[in-house]
Parts: C-alpha cells; structure tokens; sequence
C-alpha cells in the first residue's frame, strides 16, 4: 500500500446523532478503524473522535477511491451503530512532512483545545497506528 499519498480527513455527524464518543459507540468506531488497517482498506497514522467529528491521517490502496473507502466504513456505521453521518467529508492531501507533522499535532491537541482533557495521551477516543515500516509511531514526541 503506497503511503505517499496522506490525507487529513475529516468526517463529521449529521445534527441529532448519537455522539461519536459515548462509549460503545466509540468502541465500535476504534476497532473498525483496525479491521479496516488490518483488511488493507487504509493506512492510518492517527485516527481521533470528538463528540461531534473525527479526524485521521489516512493513506489508501492505488487501485480504490479514498471516497469508496471512507463511504463504506460510514454506510457499515449507520447500519450498525445508528451513527447519522453529514454527507460527504473534508480531505486535504498533505505534501510535505512538516505538513504532516503539523497536522498530526493539530488533530492531537483537539481535545485539549476544547477543554475535554488535559494532556493529548490522555483522550481515550484516539488510536495512533504506525510508520511505513510497520513500527509504532511516537505520539508524544510530536506532541
């Protein structure tokens, strides 16, 4: 899977919806975002729920559509969690590593701007996933 290609996406819940971090349902939302790693879908360095909207970095397979992807795991969602997502999502393709690092740490931080923890290890809604030679990456260091 090429990891060249990184995308800050953004998703974000229709109005009325269940919110993405009550328990279970960000329960759900953090294992779907390993099966669909595990199963080749996507490549993630980081993947963050807040109540309202989720932020990931997230690289895909060459041969599928980012938006293929990204509806599919939304349709799974509503269909199993009742989660009413917003149509469409943002996505910006990141092209440099500064970029990359710069955006890491803002989706990190979010919770802390918003007053809902105080150290970015802290929220519990979060899943960091790795570099491009399979090893963990290091949080805290680009915190």
């Amino acid at each position: 899977m090429p990891t060249d290609a990184v995308f800050h996406i953004r998703i974000r819940i229709a109005p009325g919806s269940r919110l993405l971090t009550e328990p279970t349902t960000a329960g759900a939302l953090l294992d779907s975002v390993r099966f669909y790693s595990e199963r080749r879908r996507w490549h993630f360095a980081i993947f963050l729920f807040m109540p309202d909207h989720c932020h990931a970095l997230l690289a895909f397979p060459a041969d599928v559509r980012m938006t293929r992807v990204v509806g599919d795991w939304k349709h799974w969602h509503a269909t199993h969690t009742g989660l009413q997502w917003q149509e469409n999502f943002f996505d910006h393709r990141l092209r440099a590593e500064a970029e990359w690092e710069a955006k890491f740490r803002y989706i990190r931080n979010n919770p802390v701007v918003k007053g809902l923890c105080e150290r970015p290890g802290d929220w519990p809604w979060q899943v960091i996933g790795t570099n491009e030679a399979g090893r963990p990456l290091d949080a805290a260091r680009l915190d």
